[in-house]
């Protein structure tokens, strides 16, 4: 109907506006005339207002002339007789102009006048009232004269006659505005006709728009009727639009669901199969919630898969699980994961798991996080809305207790073992008033539900209180070898091939965003459908989303066609770069686990990061790949050897890069893994004797172990058989360098490094060397120091430099050097040196701040002096890493600690340092130099007696060169460590200097007592080295000095007189080569030194080696089989313990010596229960029925290692045997005790070193003897003569004393033939010591003369494991053989 309507309607409207158009032109040309005539008139109004305005003031005058007549001054002039002329003249004109009809009277003398003016108000009407627009012409005319007259003006009339001089002034007025009147008269009468013209065409314009308005009003209603119909018509083809749309969307909507129905379909079926295992898989992911997070990858697969499945399905009621179940399907999606990834967590599956169990547990979480990837990850996660806090910053509590209420996300940052306990309720909320509040101390705090709390510790290895572990859930986000392989196989790919990373970034974004996109689509298009009620039909939302869904599936499916072939390329092409990913990897687990060998060595993955990179970019170019992939391992090697071994002590070098080569060479299967298990662990074995005399029974112990691997059999027969050729070999100078006999030549190194460790232990350190030196280059054994300006290339405002210190070495002046030469110094402020100790913190803090704001360098030396302060200093290095200006720069000096319990520098710090060792040089050749360096021309020229100061001084240059190089040593050398400076030798030269100025004599004793006793003395904590020090001085300073006949070393005398430069020209040219001599020391005390050094660094190297993998499991079995074989073997051979209760009864009489066996007794029952306590709980341990504590760890580790546990050795006697040594040692121990316990009668000879306490067998002889001769205690001594015999030879004990055997020497041998202390043979370290008769005799009757008061110790250790002192005969000077550090060892 609108349709048919609209046509006709629309054909009205058209004309009616047509005919409004052409009456709206005709309106528009009228009104423009109109306009036109407007103007017109309106000119003509102004002029004509112009010129009337001109007149207007004649008007007024008149008017106002008018005004000054009045009844009386009329009637005063009328009563005038005779007026003068000028007055008639006056009345005349008045006549004049007001002749009616213009009939100019000709009487107008005064009496006319006075007729005129008879009626005062009649005339002064006609004069207000007069017609002055209308004069006529003859009244003008006869008007003439009178004006012309020169005596007609008001003025001078007005002095006759006022009412004269107004009607004069109303004359002239009247006259002038005539005229003017007469001149604008015709514009009037036209402006009057334009006016008519004007309202004429108005009034037609008029009606024209008032015919327009009755046109415009049909037009609207027209208007609207034909808008109406076009609503109608609109509204229609809304209709049918809308419901052709309705027909297409369920059209699309059921095509949608029907593909959809397929997968839906699929997806019920697997929920159905899923809901019978949903108990059972729920149950096995709670637990891998709540128990899984510490573990590290195998373990959790072990868990899983070996333990907790078989379990759940052997129950008498199996719980079914489904069998492939992956944790991480039922508690997250791909989408979670893909975000994860994007913001920055590790893309290792390890690493997903992680933040799995972290964003599904209910219990907070703790994360060991030595790496710092996983609080990166929390932090970029949770961006500014994360609150992070550390345990002791100030105000922490405040800050917990706010996020607390508010429901913030709290990261607590760098946890110790030990938390607050004040943070108890809150870890394990126990929360107050219905839920609402926890206790924070004495506060109660409103607890919102949406707090949660994260905790977050840097330790590597922590042991947290049990209760702890029950309130948190313990996340392990340690990094994992193949974890970091993995990133920096990115890295080295991003570096190398940006393209190729690029494509697989962009890749697996489009990839994670694909599945994002997916599941929002999914989740939405499931929302609505389950939310739609009615008719959802015209939902277009819901059905586009539907079709965006296929679409982007189709989309994925395809993507994910292209992507799998683009990534299988990708891969491809990356894996030629795994190599060097790997060796990364494989460095800096090497160089992490450098901490177990000293605190201070702490690296960052940070700080490796950039020198990774670094190594990346400096790596020679090829354009063949394999070259180029060997160029990058070739440099990253050597970059990652350079940036570790600068922060590393001299004496742990070596340890590191035989740790590197081994585990290259394990990685790069070059080696054979038992091999090296028997060159680290050395399994001597025990109870042999060696056949032939070049070897000891230690080495033929070592020999016979080796001889039972394949590649080794019939070594030790080849040995015996071919003594002389294998006698060559082994006492030749270098016979690492040397071939091996036979067909043993051929074998490979790490086998000849076998041989050898057990051939020549004392050569192994060199051995080492060139063993490393082949198989990785000279580079990295070439001791070259780096260039401080090189290390300093590398440090910024967040990596400050660590200074090592060591004993009298300054490495701050490298730095006050570089400074001038950048121009940072004291004068120009801005170098700041702050020397740490009480006070100085704030010095520190403020420095800190300043130089991090203006870009200074600040040192602050002795950090270790300010323990409760590093935590800040900590804090402050970490703040100013970030926007600090660019040439901020930090150097940080500390002393290690001496144990690794008194180490207080935070990780932090140490962690992101570049450390640099600066250790004094070694040898004595350039220890004397730098002693004399010390002083100079000046120094040697200020004492008068000028050839004595020369001559002491030099002597006690060589002194203080000996005493600090003596150390190497080990306690041969010193008993104790000391740190000797060059402080106490500056201040003995001036001792010296004032002591020989103010005697005439030189004072020697004197000297020397304050040398030995005070200056160098101070330090020395030990009897035996005070001897020692003492010895020196003896033997250096003497008056034979100044005669040229003192030699401080064979072939080295003190030289005469000579200047600064001649005495260091002396040394060169004078002093020996090298060697223990210089020292007074035998040759065999280098061999032992070196002996020492190799068994510590196999040791060392043993402990770094890998728990999972590498030289631990070489012999193909397990750590865990390999501790319990150990276990049960130790178990079974242990004896029972001795009854003390059937002893005792025994022992009726309780001499000395029967009262030292019972507490020996009562020692070893300590012991062996102690041993068979802690090995039954391992054991218990091992098979799951206990908890595995830290004891029992650490008992684990020590047997794995073959050491003797804590734990045993606190209850035992000092040893430094292996634990299979030290448990054979046991073994005889407990026989000698047995067979010295059944009757107690003395032994015959008396194993001395068998005792807990040989101090206490040694007091019983005394004692024995005193009450046998009834001698006074306090005053006798013990007296020990060597006899010619061994232990065999003798059949009873003494009748006095006893007879002791066991007893080994060091330094020097005994010589039985003469009975007198004599120089060792060579590499013959500990020759034993025939049996000493022991005997108790008066202190007046010791033999005192020609003996050497010889220390006796139970282990090679010495310092605290002293015993006695036995009177040794000598025919040298006894000096001799303190010098050579000789000593009775009761172990070896």
């Amino acid at each position: 109907m609108a349709f048919i309507l609209l046509a006709p309607v629309f054909l009205v409207v058209g004309v009616e506006t047509e005919k409004v158009s052409k009456e709206k032109a005709v309106a528009d040309e009228e009104e423009q005339k109109v306009a036109a005539i407007a103007v017109t008139v309106s000119a003509k109004q102004r002029d004509c207002e112009e010129d009337l305005a001109k007149a207007e003031p004649a008007l007024l005058a008149a008017q106002d002339a008018l005004n000054t007549l009045n009844k009386n001054n009329l009637t005063e002039l009328k009563s005038f007789g005779s007026p003068v002329t000028a007055v008639t003249n006056v009345t005349a004109a008045v006549m004049v102009l007001m002749a009616p009809r213009g009939k100019v009277p000709k009487d107008r003398s005064w009496k006319a006048a006075k007729v005129m003016m008879a009626k005062v108000d009649a005339f002064l009407d006609a004069l207000v009232n007069f017609d002055k627009e209308n004069i006529p012409e003859a009244c003008l005319k006869a008007i003439q004269p009178y004006l012309q007259d020169p005596e007609f003006k008001p003025d001078l009339i007005a002095s006759k006659s006022l009412a004269a001089g107004g009607l004069c002034s109303w004359v002239l007025n009247i006259v002038t505005f005539y005229e003017v009147f007469c001149e604008v008269e015709p514009k009037r009468q036209a402006l009057k006709k334009a006016n008519a013209e004007l309202a004429a065409a108005q009034e037609h314009l008029a009606a024209i728009k008032g015919k327009i308005k009755h046109l415009d009003e049909n037009l609207a209603k027209l208007t609207a009727k034909f808008e109406k119909a076009k609503a109608e018509k609109h509204k229609c083809q809304q209709e049918a639009e809308s419901t052709a749309r309705t027909i297409s969307l369920a059209n699309r909507l059921v095509g949608g669901l029907a593909s959809e129905n397929v997968r839906w379909a699929e997806a019920v079926g697997n929920f159905k199969k899923r809901e019978r295992n949903l108990c059972g898989d729920v149950l096995l992911i709670t637990a891998f919630i709540s128990y899984l997070g510490y573990f590290t990858k195998q373990y959790r697969l072990q868990l899983m898969d070996d333990t907790w499945r078989p379990y759940l399905s052997q129950l008498q009621v199996p719980i079914p699980v489904t069998p492939d179940l992956d944790p991480l399907s039922m508690l997250t999606d791909d989408a979670d994961i893909a975000a994860w990834q994007n913001e920055g967590l590790p893309a290792d599956h390890m690493s997903t798991e992680n933040a799995t169990i972290l964003t599904s547990c209910q219990r907070w979480p703790l994360m060991v996080d030595p790496q710092l990837q996983g609080v990166k990850w929390i932090k970029n996660k949770y961006g500014e809305s994360l609150r992070v806090i550390r345990i002791g910053q100030r105000g922490y509590l405040d800050a917990i207790e706010r996020a607390l209420s508010s429901g913030d996300v709290v990261l607590i940052e760098n946890l110790e073992e030990t938390l607050d306990p004040v943070l108890g309720p809150l870890l394990g909320r126990e929360t107050i008033k219905k839920g609402r509040y926890i206790k924070i101390g004495d506060k109660e705090c409103e607890y919102n539900p949406s707090f949660r709390l994260i905790l977050h510790s840097k330790l590597a290895n922590p042991h947290y209180q049990p209760e702890l572990q029950a309130q948190c859930t313990l996340i392990n986000f340690t990094v994992t070898r193949d974890g970091l392989e993995e990133q920096l196989l990115a890295a080295v790919v991003s570096m190398e091939r940006p393209d190729l990373e690029e494509l697989k970034s962009d890749l697996t974004k489009q990839q994670n965003s694909f599945k994002i996109t997916l599941k929002t689509l999914e989740d939405n298009l499931l929302s609505r459908l389950s939310s739609a009620s009615g008719n959802f039909l015209g939902d277009t939302e819901l059905v586009e989303n539907l079709e965006t869904t296929k679409r982007t599936a189709a989309e994925i499916e395809e993507k994910v066609k292209e992507a799998k072939v683009t990534e299988a390329k990708i891969n491809e092409a990356r894996e030629h770069y795994r190599p060097a990913a790997a060796r990364a990897s494989l460095l800096y687990f090497i160089m992490n686990d450098l901490n177990k060998i000293h605190p201070m060595y702490q690296f960052s993955l940070k700080a490796f990061s950039v020198v990774f990179q670094k190594a990346v970019s400096k790596a020679e170019p090829d354009e063949a790949l394999k070259q180029r992939v060997s160029n990058l391992i070739d440099s990253i090697t050597s970059s990652v050897f350079q940036y570790t071994t600068r922060g590393l002590f001299e004496c742990d070098k070596l340890t590191y890069i035989a740790q590197l080569a081994f585990q290259i060479l394990l990685m790069n299967k070059e080696i054979n893994p038992e091999e090296l298990d028997f060159l680290l662990r050395y399994p001597v074995l025990p109870g042999v004797t060696s056949p032939v005399d070049f070897l000891s029974h230690h080495s033929w112990g070592g020999i016979k172990a080796l001889s039972s691997m394949e590649e080794f059999r019939n070594l030790d027969k080849d040995i015996e058989g071919s003594a002389k050729l294998w006698k060559k070999f082994v006492e030749c100078g270098c016979p690492e360098r040397e071939k091996f006999p036979q067909e043993w030549k051929n074998k490979t190194s790490l086998q000849k490094l076998c041989m050898m460790r057990a051939l020549r232990p004392d050569r192994m350190t060199y051995a080492i060397r060139d063993f490393v030196e082949e198989k990785l280059g000279s580079k990295y054994v070439i001791g070259r120091s780096l260039d401080f300006a090189v290390s300093f290339e590398e440090s910024g405002p967040a990596t400050p430099m660590f200074f090592i210190l060591s004993p009298g070495v300054d490495p701050l002046k490298d730095v006050e050097k570089h400074g001038k030469k950048l121009g940072f110094t004291f004068d120009n402020k801005n170098f700041h040196n702050v020397s740490l100790g009480q006070g100085q913190e704030v010095v520190a803090e403020q420095a800190l701040t300043l130089a991090a704001e203006n870009g200074h360098w600040v040192i602050l030396q002795n950090i270790h002096l300010v323990a409760r302060w590093l935590g800040t200093l900590e804090k402050l290095l970490e703040q100013n890493a970030e926007g600090s200006h660019e040439n901020f720069r930090v150097f940080v000096s500390a002393e290690p600690s001496s144990t690794p319990e008194g180490h207080i520098i935070p990780q932090g710090i140490l962690e992101n340092s570049i450390k640099i060792t600066n250790e004094p040089p070694t040898g004595m050749h350039a220890n004397l130099h730098k002693a004399l360096d010390n002083f100079n021309q000046d120094t040697l020229e200020m004492c008068a007696k000028e050839s004595e100061f020369k001559s002491i001084l030099f002597a006690l240059c060589y002194f203080h060169a000996v005493v600090a190089e003596r150390r190497k040593f080990g306690p041969q050398g010193w008993n104790r460590s000391y740190p000797f400076n060059t402080g106490d030798l500056t201040i003995s030269i001036y001792v010296l200097y004032n002591y020989l100025e103010a005697n005439p004599k030189v004072p020697y004793d004197d000297l020397r007592y304050l040398f030995g006793e005070i200056m160098y003395g101070g330090h020395i904590t030990d009897d035996w080295d005070r001897r020692l020090c003492r010895t020196y001085l003896e033997e250096f300073i003497q008056p034979e000095m100044m005669e040229g006949e003192l030699f401080l070393a064979p072939g080295f005398s003190v030289p005469g007189n000579l200047d600064y430069d001649g005495y260091h020209q002396y040394i060169d040219d004078s002093l020996p080569a090298e060697s223990p001599y210089l020292y007074g020391l035998h040759p065999n005390a280098e061999i032992g030194f070196l002996t020492q050094t190799s068994e510590t660094l196999f040791r060392t190297v043993l402990e770094l080696q890998p728990r999972d993998g590498g030289a631990g499991e070489g012999g193909g079995t397990t750590r865990e089989e390999k501790v319990r074989a150990v276990l049960e073997e130790i178990m079974e051979k242990l004896p029972e313990e001795f009854n003390m209760a059937e002893l005792l009864a025994k022992a009726e009489e309780r001499t000395p010596y029967q009262v030292v066996a019972l507490q020996e007794c009562e020692r070893m029952n300590v012991l062996t229960q102690e041993i068979r306590r802690s090995l039954r709980e391992l054991s218990l341990g091992l098979k799951g029925e206990l908890t595995m504590t830290s004891d029992m760890e650490n008992l684990h580790n020590a047997i794995f290692l073959d050491m003797v546990p804590d734990n045993w050795t606190k209850r035992a006697y000092p040893s430094m045997s292996s634990l299979a040594l030290w448990f054979t040692d046991l073994l005889v121990r407990i026989k000698e005790l047995e067979s010295w316990s059944t009757d107690f009668s003395l032994p015959s000879v008396v194993w001395l070193a068998g005792f807990f306490n040989p101090q206490s067998f040694l007091t019983a002889i005394m004692q024995a003897m005193a009450r046998r001769n009834e001698w006074p205690l306090d005053s006798m001594v013990l007296q020990c003569d060597v006899t010619k015999k061994n232990r065999e030879d003798f059949s009873s004990p003494p009748r006095e004393g006893a007879y002791v055997h066991g007893l080994y020497m060091e330094g020097a041998r005994w010589d039985t033939q003469s009975g007198l202390i004599v120089d060792a043979r060579l590499k013959e370290l500990t020759p034993s010591v025939p049996v000493i008769f022991i005997r108790a005799v008066p202190v007046d009757k010791r033999e005192s003369k020609s003996t050497y008061p010889c220390p006796v110790y139970k282990t090679r250790q010495r310092g605290p494991t002293y015993v006695w002192t036995f009177n040794l005969k000598t025919k040298d000077n006894p000096s001799k053989w303190t010098l050579a550090g000789v000593a009775l060892l009761l172990q070896i």
